[in-house]
This record gives structure tokens, C-alpha cells and sequence, in this order.
């Protein structure tokens, strides 16, 4: 055997013993694992209009071994050793992507590299909430000349943020409003993790793209590259806390309505925005929207319910919505995005067709398909779950 070789089988070899050990970990003892694992943000627990609670988080995976990992299972572990979430093979090759990029999955890593895994665990309203989260990884080790070896790693301990619910008014008045690409489990925006500036930021993890429906379930009617066709467009935008504008745009053009503009600058990526203060350490972005009609400029302080603009089409927009989400800090894009809650909205509808339904309405002006709801209930201090479609009180 030569040199290389030898030293990559001890290398192995090593991390065969981290492995044992860390399915039966000893305080005395710190032992090389096949596996790092670590979540880049600590959760925050969002109640959603579907009565659960969800844990919407990443979980970066590394393969530190000379040798190719391939995930079997990932289990997330409670404090109190409940797991709230198993992902088999199946899930990890949906929601697994090598260096974090979308469109980039897998279920295996190789030498030095790594992936995020977009976790989403979400349980009960009435169960008790974690206060921290640990990772269970089961993969199998593949080496030239040896059998594949199964391995479990803990690892990727991290607090759950308990911080209260930011409560928000509604971003919108009117009815037939429908929560397109919000929580938790479509991809656009819950998986826009970004390399900006040295460092990744997912701003977007709970945004919502909001569009409306007409009487007849329709987005548009008539010409679908006309931004007029569309139901939402010209509808006005309004402030949902009390709070301060610390940037803004208003010169941006519309774009044509039925594809995302080719070429797109980062910096123009929001089209004409508000970006508002609303305390806490907490801050609104408001976005598309039309040229011109943005009433506020830097420094002005709002009252829940102000105008801030109209709903447009500009920007990185394919049609004309208004893109909403809260994070932590001022910038759009560079930085990290938090849960919040509608104070009331009424649920009317949601959709049966899922996104390739909403897609194809939004595309064509096609009907949605939707049920109903009897009543229209009224919910209070929770967010409106992806494709679901509601009514804003003034």
C-alpha cells in the first residue's frame, strides 16, 4: 500500500471511531466525525393559519472525510428527545442542495464538499414548543476497496428563538387576496439563500408574493403582457405597523408582464420598495411596485394603514404583485428573515391546484381552483399559509 493510501485509510479509520462514538457520546471524550453539521440561523416558531406551529430553518451538512457521504435519513430531536421531523432519502433529494444552491440537489456529498438541507418540521398548536433542536444524520461512507460503512452523527445543536410574535396589520384592504409562494414548503423564496458579501443571507424565508382574484377566481383578464390586465395592479399599499422609512425607491419602470427581465442588476431586484422600521429590530419591506407612485421618502414617520405606494410589476417580476416579508435588518437582501402574524384577516378560499395551478392562473388568467370556506372564518395573530386566499379589514 503506499503512502497516500495509508494515510487515507487512518484518515478513515479515525473517523470510524467519531462516528461509534458520537451514537453513544462520552462528556471525556472528543472524537473526529464524518459528518459537521450546523443550522445557520436559530429558528423562530411561526403560527400559521393552518393551526400548527412550523420551524422553517437550514441545516448545513459537511463532508470534512476523503470519501463520498450518502444521506439516508435526517431525524430533528427535541430537548425533551421528541422528534419532530424524519426526512428519509426522498425528502433529503427535494430538499438538499450542494452549496446551498437551488436547483442543485442531491442526496450524497462529495470530498470537502458541502450542502444545505431546508428543514421544515412544524407540530400541533396545542403541543409545547422546543427550546432547542439537535440533528440525527444516518449515512452510509463509501471508500475504494471497502464495503459501504453505515454511520449516525448528532450534531447541529441550536436554540429555538423565542421571542414573541411580531403582530402586524394587514400590507393590503380589500378581498380575494391570495398568499401566492409564502410558507412553508414552495421554494421561491423559502430556499432564495444568497452569498452576499462574505456571507449567506436568506431575507425571503417567509415572504409572500400577493396577488388577487377576481370574482370569477381569476388574476387577469385580457391581454396577459398588460399590466393593467392583472387584478391587483394599481391597488394601494399600506404601512402594517406605525415606524419610520429608512429607504425607498420610486424610478424604476414596469416590466412586461410573463417573464422575469434578463440581466437584471441586484440592486434593482425589489423595483420600487419601501423599506420601514417597525421596531424591535424589526424591519418591513414593501416591493414591485409602479413608478411614481411611492408617497414616502427616508426619515418620514408612518401610522399603520398610510399609503405607501401602488402595486406594480418592477423589478426582478414576471407579474404584477406586491412581495412582503419582515427581517432584521434595513437591506433587502442582506439579511435574515423573520416569522410574523396578521392581527385578523378572514380565510376565504384556498387552492386545490397547488403551484402549477397558481402558475398557470397567473400565466393565462385562467380560473384557480379553490374550496371554499363557509362563514369566511375570521383568525387572528396568524399568517396566512401559502395559496391560501383572505380578506383584509381596514
Amino acid at each position: 500500500m503506499n503512502p497516500r493510501m495509508r494515510s487515507a485509510v487512518a484518515f478513515a479509520a479515525a473517523f470510524f471511531i467519531g462516528a461509534t462514538a458520537a451514537t453513544a457520546p462520552s462528556a471525556a471524550d472528543i472524537q473526529l466525525t464524518p459528518i459537521v453539521a450546523d443550522v445557520l440561523w436559530a429558528p423562530r416558531p411561526m403560527r400559521g393559519s393552518d393551526a400548527r406551529v412550523h420551524l422553517v430553518y437550514e441545516l448545513r451538512l459537511s463532508n470534512p472525510t476523503p470519501f463520498t457521504l450518502a444521506l439516508e435519513t435526517v431525524e430533528v430531536v427535541d430537548e425533551a428527545g421528541r422528534v419532530l421531523l424524519t426526512m428519509n432519502k426522498d425528502t433529503i433529494g427535494r430538499r438538499f442542495s450542494i452549496g446551498g444552491r437551488r436547483g442543485n440537489e442531491a442526496t450524497s456529498l462529495k470530498v470537502g464538499q458541502f450542502g444545505v438541507l431546508f428543514a421544515h418540521a412544524d407540530f400541533a398548536a396545542d403541543q409545547p414548543e422546543p427550546r432547542t433542536l439537535s440533528h440525527r444524520v444516518s449515512a452510509v461512507l463509501h471508500q475504494p476497496d471497502h464495503p459501504p460503512r453505515p454511520i449516525t452523527v448528532s450534531g447541529g445543536e441550536a436554540r429555538v428563538d423565542q421571542a414573541p410574535p411580531i403582530v402586524l396589520g394587514p400590507p393590503l384592504h380589500g378581498e380575494g387576496y391570495l398568499a401566492g409562494d409564502g410558507c412553508c414548503d414552495s421554494i421561491r423564496h423559502v430556499r432564495a439563500l444568497l452569498p452576499l458579501d462574505g456571507r449567506f443571507a436568506l431575507a425571503q424565508r417567509f415572504a409572500i408574493d400577493w396577488e388577487q382574484l377576481d370574482g370569477d377566481n381569476r388574476l387577469l383578464r385580457g391581454d396577459p403582457k398588460k399590466v393593467e390586465s392583472y387584478t391587483i395592479f394599481g391597488r394601494d399599499v399600506v404601512a402594517v405597523a406605525n415606524g419610520t422609512v429608512v429607504a425607498m425607491r420610486n424610478d424604476l419602470p414596469e416590466q412586461v408582464p410573463g417573464a422575469l427581465p434578463a440581466g437584471l442588476p441586484v440592486s434593482e431586484a425589489d423595483g420600487n420598495f419601501v423599506v420601514l422600521d417597525i421596531g424591535g429590530g424589526a424591519f418591513a419591506l414593501f416591493a414591485h411596485m409602479q413608478p411614481g407612485s411611492v408617497t414616502v421618502q427616508p426619515g418620514a414617520r408612518v401610522k399603520r394603514g398610510d399609503v405607501l405606494g401602488k402595486v406594480g410589476n418592477t423589478g426582478n417580476s414576471s407579474a404584477p404583485h406586491l412581495h412582503f416579508h419582515v427581517m432584521d435588518g434595513p437591506s433587502p437582501l442582506l439579511a435574515n428573515g423573520i416569522p410574523y402574524v396578521i392581527d385578523r384577516f378572514r380565510l376565504t378560499a384556498v387552492s386545490t391546484g397547488g403551484t402549477a395551478d397558481f402558475d398557470k392562473a397567473e400565466a393565462t388568467g385562467t380560473p384557480m381552483s379553490l374550496t371554499s370556506f363557509a362563514g369566511k372564518p375570521q383568525l387572528e395573530q396568524l399568517l396566512p399559509m401559502d395559496l391560501t386566499v383572505v380578506g383584509f379589514t381596514r
